[in-house]
């Protein structure tokens, strides 16, 4: 028996931790935006350090959506059960990642789907 409360606390946690996170490293992003560099050098590092302040809001924004999705599953009666086929998803599975919306089985179909459109020489 999956214990709910549990669950719903650590989302919560979790989402105010991520939203916090992501708010940080925007204004750090655009804090590196505002101030000008003096020469190619400086611009090329500024570059380097906005970009990395953006990629982590947004991979923060990503989590953050597939936490608040599994709120809305928990609100719905629908935490820990597979969205391909309704099957529970393996308690160690939520344990590691409480927001998985996949058992192990579907997700490892969906990242293997994913893998064959990757086109490389």
């Amino acid at each position: 028996m999956i214990n709910i409360e549990l669950y719903r606390k650590r989302l919560l946690d979790l989402e105010k931790q991520l939203a916090e996170h992501s708010d940080r490293e925007l204004e750090d992003g655009r804090g590196e935006l505002i101030d000008t560099p003096h020469d190619s050098g400086d611009a090329s590092v500024s570059d380097v350090a906005v970009d990395s302040h953006f990629t982590e809001a947004e991979l923060d924004s990503i989590i953050l959506q597939q936490v608040r999705d599994a709120l809305r599953r928990i609100d719905d009666g629908t935490f820990g059960r597979c969205l391909v086929d309704g099957g529970p998803i393996e308690p160690r599975r939520l344990e590691a990642i409480p927001w998985a919306a996949y058992c192990l089985k579907h997700q490892a179909l969906l990242e293997a789907a994913g893998r064959e459109k990757t086109w490389t020489l």
